[in-house]
């Protein structure tokens, strides 16, 4: 479980930052082409890094707040907790392998906004009240039609087809305000490599927001797994 999720998250995180960055820094061959390619590439690296995790026998969740709403449940803590670990710990290594992907990029582009962004999210308009507000509503809102999927689409294999579509839809909808984080580990992961690596001219790595994009996922998937007990 532990290295299902850990490969399945490090998959995400590669292509779902790669393609932050290879729109956002200088010289890319895709800079500059917008937040559709953006939220189209998220999309591909969650069905993707569901590829990986479910094929090593892992849930394929690769959200800790999703396992911290299943332990807050009554779900198997220990497995919840494995598979968290994992989730952390591949998301920092996709953001070394992004890093290393884009090796010779960083030195020329200078803003180190831009930067910051391949590795995690950032409010639109700086609000922590509010921001807390749209990743909470933005991952209950997955939580919710992530729920529902197994109903609709069944034993199908359809599901992470399924899911990367979802994805691209809160991208799509909800990722205006605040770049929709939806889990810890794609924020707080990548968010320390950018701290630790030695990016030419990175600047600060905001600090100050990164509790947002770790709270208000935990917050959204909890009360999500609530909802969607009663439900469905």
């Amino acid at each position: 479980m532990f290295l299902a999720e850990l490969f399945g998250t490090m998959t995400l995180i590669v292509l779902g930052d790669g393609v932050v960055a290879n729109v956002l820094l200088n010289k890319s061959k895709g800079q500059n082409s917008g937040w559709i390619v953006i939220t189209a590439g998220w999309a591909f690296a969650v069905m993707s890094g569901i590829f990986v995790a479910t094929a090593m026998g892992g849930p394929g969740s690769l959200n800790p707040a999703f396992q911290i709403s299943s332990m807050v449940q009554g779900g198997d803590f220990n497995a919840a907790l494995m598979n968290l670990l994992g989730e952390f710990v591949g998301a920092f290594v996709g953001a070394v392998l992004v890093w290393l992907l884009y090796l010779p990029h960083w030195e020329v582009t200078s803003d180190a906004g831009l930067k910051l962004a391949v590795f995690s999210t950032g409010p639109a308009i700086r609000n922590p009240g509010l921001n807390l507000l749209t990743e909470i509503i933005a991952t209950f809102m997955l939580g919710l039609v992530a729920s529902a999927i197994p109903a609709a689409v069944g034993a199908t294999g359809m599901s992470a087809f399924v899911v990367g579509m979802v994805i691209w839809s809160m991208g799509l909808s909800l990722g205006g305000p605040t770049g929709y984080a939806l889990n810890p580990a794609r924020d707080l992961g990548p968010r320390i490599a950018h701290f630790v690596l030695p990016i030419p001219g990175k600047g600060d790595s905001d600090w100050g927001y990164s509790w947002v994009p770790v709270v208000g996922p935990i917050i959204g998937a909890v009360l999500a797994g609530f909802v969607t007990k009663m439900l469905f």
